[in-house]
């Protein structure tokens, strides 16, 4: 479980690397994006070990990965963008 854990971390970890390198201007501060990132994983670890019990490895690090990619979504802020309207409507 130790293991699934620490490796669980370093995919949180890349996965959060990668969103602030793709997207840094629709996320917060880096370090809370790495945070997320990587606790995340740590949960969804612990919540994919719970469910599927031991001797699953690699499921559990996939739902480490889902968990992450998750609460990762839920940082994004919204696109520059303005909605042109109509005066008409």
């Amino acid at each position: 479980m130790i293991l699934e854990a620490l490796g669980a971390a370093l995919l949180g970890l890349a996965l959060a690397w990668g969103a602030v390198h793709r997207m840094p201007d629709r996320l917060p501060v880096r370090g809370a994006v790495l945070t997320t990132g990587s606790l995340g994983a740590v949960f969804g670890a612990l919540l994919a070990h719970g469910a599927l019990g031991p001797g699953h490895v690699t499921a559990t690090l996939v739902g480490a990965l889902a968990v992450a990619a998750v609460l990762l979504s839920l940082l994004l802020r919204p696109a520059n963008r303005r909605l042109r309207r109509s005066a008409a409507v």
